[in-house]
């Protein structure tokens, strides 16, 4: 997974090890160096060593899903061509506060700053509570899948929450020498799964015309015309792609970053896009009924389907079993980048606590007290699942508002400084004695320099313009409920979220961070004046 862990994306994931941001590395010896004066010039020392196939397929249908896959496969490239430039120029862990510090005007670029960093860390905390709730509840829908007379409680859903979100927080904090065993494990369940699944599906499974897969469209939620109905289920198809930024909060472990992430996430996008939209197209023609699988008692559509496909409860358990596995292989990866973010933010003095949780061990060079400080506020949001799911969904809403939100402040800005010509191919002149590794560029009041992965020219600013468009499209049909007549239960609190969290990093701004925070924190190098 891009670290989103949805249905169409765990049925696809190729995680090689040259994709995932865990173990991203390169074999180009003078990396290493190259990493130290990239991160230099930021004024950084190296220190690191729900399920969404229900909204498409109700609300668009076979057809919705595949057009939908399509457009936000587009969009999703078009926006992580922006943020691989930006990751090019400024490969740090905060990510997307660090490049609204860098571009955004002096007047403003703390507190814009500091309302993307709370942006960005509440949407990754959300992601990690969301891949824990997702592994617990394909769990329970396997034991309804293999035992009918299972009654699922909320407080198993949360318990098995807490296996899959302490089970993630121990590799990551323990396994740390392991860790590119278990990655290369991860490739194989991959690698494997998909033909797993894909051969017994295609073969097995009845097969319906091309005619209903590409033109029959579905309005379950009663919307008033078809393409409202469309454009509200295309968020689901957004999680298949959803996190693909998780490689930018590993970059300062990962060697000649500037490079390898923005490839890294561009070769995944394109080799998962493919593969998911391969998937996607066995599972709508292969659907069987198509009321039987929205509605079944397991409440994930694609067991139905498997179940239909190879009329075998045992054969699709097994088939459902790998993708519950790659959902908790998953959560890993958003342990690991949501408590890599966090310790950024901490780093820079921005976060309650933060003297503590910007600790990193001395040996094993991992932020501990951030990965335990993720995993006990996953462990501590899931309690309103045994109160009310609904409430919690309502929580984890935050996940996509917030998350694009970051990542619309931070293309917007860049869009306005690669406009007005800001932003420089050399490094500026300073003194013959400082070193070029020792000027600082791409930070606060520092100059802004390319990185040495961009589009250039216009092509650039078209693909930025296009970006910008297409996450506010996201943003503004993320708000929308699943059905047009809503209750307490099916109304979409999401913007209500995403407005509290901005009030409350607003807030605390004004009350204690105004003083205390000073944009990323510069460690290293000596600032310059363009002449």
């Amino acid at each position: 997974m891009n670290t989103a862990s949805e249905p169409l994306d765990r049925f696809t994931s190729t995680n090689d090890k040259a994709l995932d941001p865990l173990t991203i590395e390169t074999q180009d010896p003078h990396g290493a160096i190259r990493d130290d004066t990239a991160l230099s010039r930021l004024g950084k020392k190296q220190v690191l060593k729900v399920d969404v196939f229900n909204r498409p397929l109700s609300n668009g249908g076979p057809a919705g899903v595949i057009y939908g896959f399509l457009v936000v496969w587009v969009g999703t490239l078009s926006t992580f061509v922006t943020i691989s430039e930006l990751t090019s120029m400024a490969p740090t862990s905060g990510g997307q506060y660090h490049w609204v510090a860098m571009l955004a005007p002096q007047s403003c670029q703390r507190f814009l700053s500091y309302i993307t960093g709370w942006l960005t860390v509440l949407g990754w905390q959300a992601v990690v509570a969301s891949g824990g709730l997702l592994s617990g509840t394909t769990i329970q829908g396997l034991i309804i899948l293999c035992d009918s007379s299972y009654t699922p409680q909320n407080w198993h859903g949360t318990l098995l929450l807490w296996a899959a979100v302490i089970f993630s927080g121990c590799v990551n904090s323990f396994m740390t020498d392991f860790l590119a065993k278990f990655e290369g494990f991860i490739l194989i369940v991959h690698v494997v799964g998909f033909f797993a699944i894909l051969i017994p599906l295609v073969y097995l499974g009845p097969h319906d015309s091309a005619h209903n897969v590409f033109t029959q469209f579905l309005n379950e939620g009663g919307w008033p015309s078809q393409g409202t109905s469309f454009w509200v289920g295309i968020v689901g198809n957004v999680f298949a792609f959803f996190g693909a930024d998780a490689a930018v909060h590993m970059s300062e472990e990962i060697q000649d970053a500037q490079l390898v992430v923005p490839r890294s996430i561009l070769t995944s996008i394109i080799i998962n896009g493919s593969l998911g939209f391969a998937m996607a197209l066995a599972i709508m023609f292969c659907i069987g009924d198509v009321n039987n699988a929205i509605n079944t008692p397991t409440q994930y559509p694609f067991m139905e389907i498997f179940q239909q496909a190879v009329k075998s409860t045992p054969g699709a358990a097994i088939m459902s079993s790998i993708i519950i596995a790659m959902t908790v292989c998953a959560t890993v990866g958003c342990v690991a980048s949501a408590s890599r973010l966090l310790w950024s933010f901490c780093r820079d003095r921005a976060a309650p606590g933060w003297r503590t949780l910007e600790k990193v061990h001395p040996r094993t060079l991992i932020p501990f007290p951030a990965v335990a400080t993720t995993v006990f506020t996953a462990c501590l949001l899931s309690l309103i699942n045994i109160g009310s799911p609904a409430a919690f969904n309502q929580v984890i809403s935050l996940t996509v508002g917030s998350i694009f939100a970051s990542y619309l402040i931070a293309t917007s800005l860049f869009l306005w400084r690669r406009c007005r010509g800001d932003i420089l191919t050399d490094t500026p002149n300073t003194s013959s004695s400082t070193s070029p590794s020792a000027i600082l560029v791409n930070v606060p009041g520092a100059p802004l320099k390319w990185g040495p992965w961009r589009l250039k020219g216009w092509v650039g600013i078209a693909n930025n313009v296009f970006s910008c468009a297409y996450i506010t499209i996201i943003m503004f049909w993320s708000f929308w409920p699943p059905v047009k007549e809503v209750d307490a239960k099916t109304m979409n609190y999401s913007c209500l979220m995403l407005g509290g969290a901005m009030a409350w990093s607003v807030v605390y701004y004004v009350v204690w961070a105004r003083g205390a925070y000073k944009g990323p924190v510069v460690e290293t190098g000596q600032q310059v004046v363009v002449e």
